[in-house]
């Protein structure tokens, strides 16, 4: 706190990873929004800045860790902010790490009785049958590095051909990846915010526009491509479910101040495909929009966030 009785805020943007342009923007969203009448803001670009913020984590009382993808979303900047004894508002390392990886958080789903669309992981050395796969899993299929976000390096293929393509290009951002049955349904998503007492937000109904075959990198970041419906159009049994499965993958993966959890719904079955434990924040972005629906506002849901990481450092490990 400074001597004007401001928390002094680090606020963390950039990074090195495929998803550093969302990071700063969110950032910078985060920035312009926030109440500068209650915080010092101190921003940080783990790219350059990491040993400033070493040097200066005696006056930070906060981060906000606006990050994604490697080094952002895998647990270990919070490591790092762990060891400085600075909180944050997104989940610790062992959250971080599980739900980054797409091909271990899938196993914590199952073993919490949660549906996952049918799957195979392979490694960079692995001997990879495009024909044993279609014949197992069918067709169309995802494919998707086991680590990273905003759906970079992802793709659907609708023959072996094709799906062989699909599975050069993913090795390109990862060395493990994940081959999933495309499940062809209502996409949504649900935020959960809070650490021991959850809230649900209001879940949103996704409607890539037609030229996405699903919620891809353009559509997630051009509003003009996709419909984003709050709250979405579901029955209110299928609702209810939902909300009660985006509780159970936050605990399921260890999650703490908020999460994102991403489904799809299909002849009343709901399908997680995976979570989220640093949502965007910029303009475009689903949790604020949900929060919005709730009735918090851009800069209300910031002040939320902070709060929560104060009470996680007050309750202690």
């Amino acid at each position: 706190m400074d001597t004007k009785g401001k928390l002094t805020v680090a606020l963390l943007a950039g990074g090195t990873s495929s998803e550093r342009d969302v990071s700063l923007a969110g950032g910078d969203n985060v920035f312009n929004a926030i109440d500068k009448d209650r915080y010092r803001v101190l921003r940080y670009d783990p790219k350059y800045d990491l040993k400033k913020l070493v040097a200066d984590a005696a006056i930070i009382d906060v981060a906000l860790v606006i990050l994604h993808g490697k080094h952002g979303e895998d647990g270990a900047i919070q490591g790092l902010l762990d060891m400085l004894g600075i909180p944050y508002q997104c989940s610790g390392v062992l959250g971080s790490s599980i739900a980054m990886n797409k091909a271990v958080s899938k196993q914590f789903y199952e073993r919490s009785g949660l549906d996952v669309p049918p799957f195979r992981v392979f490694h960079r050395e692995d001997t990879f049958d495009a024909r044993t796969l279609v014949k197992d899993l069918g067709l169309p299929l995802v494919v998707k590095p086991a680590g990273g976000g905003s759906s970079i390096g992802m793709a659907t293929a609708d023959s072996e051909a094709e799906l062989i393509q699909a599975v050069h290009e993913a090795f390109a951002h990862d060395s493990t990846i994940i081959i999933e049955s495309f499940i062809k349904g209502v996409e949504i998503t649900a935020g959960v915010i809070g650490n021991e007492r959850l809230q649900v937000l209001p879940i949103i109904e996704i409607v890539p526009k037609p030229g996405h075959i699903f919620f891809d990198f353009t559509a997630k970041y051009d509003a003009s491509e996709t419909d984003e419906i709050c709250p979405a159009r579901l029955d209110e049994t299928i609702a209810q479910k939902a909300r009660k499965i985006a509780i159970t993958a936050h605990r399921a993966l260890y999650c703490s101040g908020c999460s994102r959890t991403d489904m799809i719904v299909r002849d009343g079955r709901i399908y997680v495909l995976e979570t989220n434990t640093i949502p965007g924040m910029t303009p475009t972005s689903l949790l604020p929009l949900a929060a919005r629906t709730a009735g918090i506002s851009y800069s209300g849901l910031i002040n939320r966030l902070i709060s929560l990481a104060l009470e996680k450092k007050h309750r202690g490990p």
